[in-house]
């Protein structure tokens, strides 16, 4: 007995019975449709009245779903709808052999196929077999291909994480004016090591130093960070990534390689929890990424904010051109000890050193060729300035001192200073007291940070991007400083100021900012994707905290300025070098004057 299919009705049929199929379903449905088509190459042709039972498409479809190529539920589906096809075509062929006595004619006018029929007459079951086994073959070949059969081979929750990370290896080299002044004191290594004695009758040497004058080429160092982020579900992520990194520097990541080929360190860089309470807003908790908009000159681009961030950012609903956004960061800089003074039964009471970030702004599509962002921030640093402390009399045993804790976990350069302990002086010999000293911030810092970026298209078609970036200290106060140091305000005095300096001698300001172009691609990303830029900065000693911005420019800090020129070229696929160059000199004070040449090879994936 042969029967005609029509291919074009047979696929239709599939996708118009099952459109809700999984995609390894449908194309095993359609995969058997098209198979169908075909079998006339492989099949010889028998007499009209030969036995049949089932059709080759309900033979087909159940080959594919013993055989697991095709869904249980949806094969019984298509099954169904085949047997219900084939007892039509039984019927059909009853009624032919009934009236075949009565019109031979009329018989094989009915038989005669249709323009675009396919002929498909009876199939053994040697030939069945084997183009069901080609048959699978094909199709499981096709979906491990695409990635789209066998959802068991692989754990859902592998779908939902995801790694990434970067390299970089860099040459630096570093080259000191040989007019800089050789006595700038190191006071971090002071503050994160023993104090030291301001006595000058007692002092056993000088204080630790910054290297001034000679030059250091050709370092190599290298930065290396990976990461995994995992959706726990629509609304809520985590992540966690590791760094590498010379010490415990909050605004580097870079290692200094050689060290006798030790192995090198690595860090809880970040650790984190966000959820979407609702649209366009995200809370964030843990170690995170920078979540305000910034310049390295305020934020070092390796810098993580521990605390909790709170994020907004969604078009407006009459112009969706126009996106709005706000951030509110609570970040705990610092707690004092526990346990502080260790050896004294009496504890002191509980310090937290805080910054309260509040930050808002909109992104603004002007056209295809133009974008502005704007962003107006406000940070409050919170008790983080130096607080004289009560006297003490560590000539007759005492421990440490009541505001020992006031001084920072981490600074670099720059910042005014003042003596953190009122040292009782032993009244037997006051002129050879010991007064080992530690050092605290003189100034309070609430900033209000400016921040504007525009996005054009210049000599046809090359991007450039114009960054300013302005701070002012609104807390800077001079009188304020000296009355709280008591007087003892110890740096950022003039370059000629006498060796014992007055208030009148005394140079700092509270005032930053910097300007940036950048042609070509920004980030470079594809091969052949490059970008030059140019940049001035000017960072008044006291305009931002000294702890958390830049460590390239002028060796990190405040009390800088200079310029800046660079350029990128992308050699592959997220790959490109990258060379700079800094000329820097202090704002105030003594001469320092530092030049830098930084070449880099980066990879991100």
């Amino acid at each position: 007995m042969t029967y005609f299919v029509s291919p074009s009705i047979a696929a239709r049929h599939i996708a118009l019975r099952c459109p809700p199929l999984a995609r390894s379903a449908q194309a095993a449905a359609v995969a058997a449709a098209i198979a169908l088509t075909s079998l006339t190459a492989h099949a010889q042709t028998s007499k009209w009245d030969a036995p049949v039972k089932d059709s080759a498409m309900v033979q087909l479809i159940r080959g594919l779903i013993q055989s697991g190529a095709l869904a249980k539920d949806v094969g019984e589906a298509l099954l169904a709808q085949a047997q219900t096809e084939s007892m039509a075509a039984q019927q059909a062929q009853r009624q032919a052999a009934a009236g075949a006595a009565g019109g031979a004619t009329a018989s094989a006018n009915a038989l005669r196929p249709a323009a675009g029929d396919v002929r498909v007459p009876y199939i053994s079951q040697t030939v069945r077999d084997e183009i069901r086994s080609e048959l699978k073959s094909e199709v499981m070949a096709q979906a491990k291909a695409e990635g789209w059969a066998a959802p068991n081979e692989t754990p859902e929750w592998t779908q939902r994480i995801r790694f990434e990370g970067d390299m970089r290896v860099r040459s630096e080299s570093r080259f000191f004016s040989g007019g800089n002044s050789n006595e700038i004191v190191d006071y971090a290594a002071i503050n994160s090591g023993n104090a030291y004695d301001v006595n000058l009758n007692t002092a056993a040497g000088f204080p630790p130093l910054l290297n001034t004058r000679q030059n250091r080429q050709n370092q190599l160092r290298a930065r290396a960070r990976i990461g995994v982020v995992a959706d726990i579900s629509e609304s809520t992520q985590a992540g966690v990534r590791l760094a590498t990194g010379s010490d415990t520097s909050p605004v580097s990541t870079t290692q200094t390689l050689g060290g006798g080929l030790g192995k090198k360190n690595v860090w809880l860089d970040q650790a984190w929890l966000s959820h979407k309470p609702f649209d366009g807003a995200t809370v964030i908790g843990g170690r995170f990424a920078n979540p305000f908009v910034s310049t390295d000159m305020l934020f070092s681009s390796d810098l993580n904010l521990d605390g909790i961030a709170l994020q907004y950012q969604k078009p407006l609903p009459s112009n969706k051109d126009l996106e709005l956004f706000g951030t509110l960061g609570i970040i705990p800089l610092e707690y004092s000890s526990d346990s502080f003074p260790s050896r004294s039964m009496e504890k002191a009471s509980t310090q937290v050193k805080w910054l309260l970030g509040l930050q808002a702004g909109a992104n603004w599509k002007l056209n295809d060729s133009n974008r502005l962002r704007g962003a107006l921030a406000y940070y409050d640093f919170r008790n983080v300035s130096g607080q004289l402390s009560t006297p003490c009399a560590l000539y007759a045993g005492a421990e440490a001192c009541s505001t020992d804790w006031a001084r920072p976990a981490f600074m670099q350069k720059g910042n005014t200073l003042m003596l953190l302990r009122n040292i009782a002086l032993n009244p037997n010999d006051p002129a050879n007291t010991v007064q080992p000293q530690y050092f605290g911030l003189a100034s309070k810092f609430q900033l209000l940070d400016v921040n504007m970026r525009w996005d054009t298209k210049v000599a046809g078609n090359f991007g450039l991007r114009l960054d300013a970036n302005l701070v002012r200290n609104m807390a800077y106060d001079k009188n304020e400083m000296f009355r709280r140091a008591n007087g003892g305000i110890i740096n950022n005095y003039g370059a000629n100021a006498p060796l014992i300096p007055t208030k009148a001698d005394f140079k700092s300001g509270g005032n930053a900012y910097m300007l940036q172009a950048t042609l070509g691609k920004p980030s470079p990303a594809a091969r052949g994707d490059w970008n030059v830029l140019a940049g001035y900065k000017r960072i008044e000693p006291d305009a931002m905290p000294d702890g958390y911005n830049d460590s390239s420019f002028h060796l990190g800090g405040t009390n800088a300025r200079g310029y800046y020129i660079g350029g990128s070229y992308a050699v592959d696929k997220n790959t490109w070098f990258t060379g700079r160059w800094m000329s820097t000199k202090e704002v105030y004070g003594a001469p320092y004057q530092i030049d830098m040449l930084q070449l880099e090879f980066n990879a991100r994936f």
